[in-house]
């Protein structure tokens, strides 16, 4: 489920790359309006969740390894949480930007500004770093120590907090 999220996540990123190549070479449309708003659905209620997932289920069991955990892997997660923190703050910048988007007139358009573009550029750059150590380092050391027992009861509490059913 969480490597489900991050291909979402990913194709909300590539959707905002999309949005922002559309608004250069058409200007602002109903599609453009339209992505922005997808997009920031998708930032608004799913992102959230996947973060709590990995702070309840994925980052303490790892850092209750205590001195056995590898101190890198250490730097590591204790970064991934604060990209937590910076996620959300670069997130209510993008979304600002997006918003914008979403909420305006053709006859009012004006291409974006450096600010906005930057601050869309950040929100993205600081995902996919944070992906990028996710999977290639985290995920699996995290997979490796959990028994399956707890990946069971993972699972079940991140389909609980979304209101679905266990298949």
């Amino acid at each position: 489920m969480l490597l489900a999220c991050h291909e979402r996540v990913n194709r909300s990123l590539e959707l905002l790359r999309r949005l922002q190549v559309h608004l250069q070479d058409k200007g602002l449309d109903n599609d453009a309006r339209q992505a922005a708003r997808d997009v920031m659905r998708y930032f608004d209620v799913a992102a959230p969740l996947h973060h709590q997932d990995e702070e309840l289920h994925v980052f303490p069991p790892l850092l209750q390894q205590g001195q056995g955990l590898d101190p890198k892997l250490r730097e590591i997660v204790t970064k991934l949480i604060h990209d937590h923190r910076a996620m959300e703050t670069h997130w209510s910048a993008a979304r600002t930007t997006l918003s914008w988007i979403a909420e305006g007139g053709a006859q009012d358009w004006t291409p974006l500004s450096a600010e906005q573009t930057e601050a869309l550029s950040r929100f993205s750059a600081l995902y996919a770093e944070h992906i990028a150590d996710e999977e290639s380092i985290v995920y699996p050391a995290a997979r490796s120590s959990m028994a399956p027992s707890a990946i069971v009861v993972m699972s079940k509490d991140m389909m609980r907090r979304r209101a679905t059913q266990p298949e």
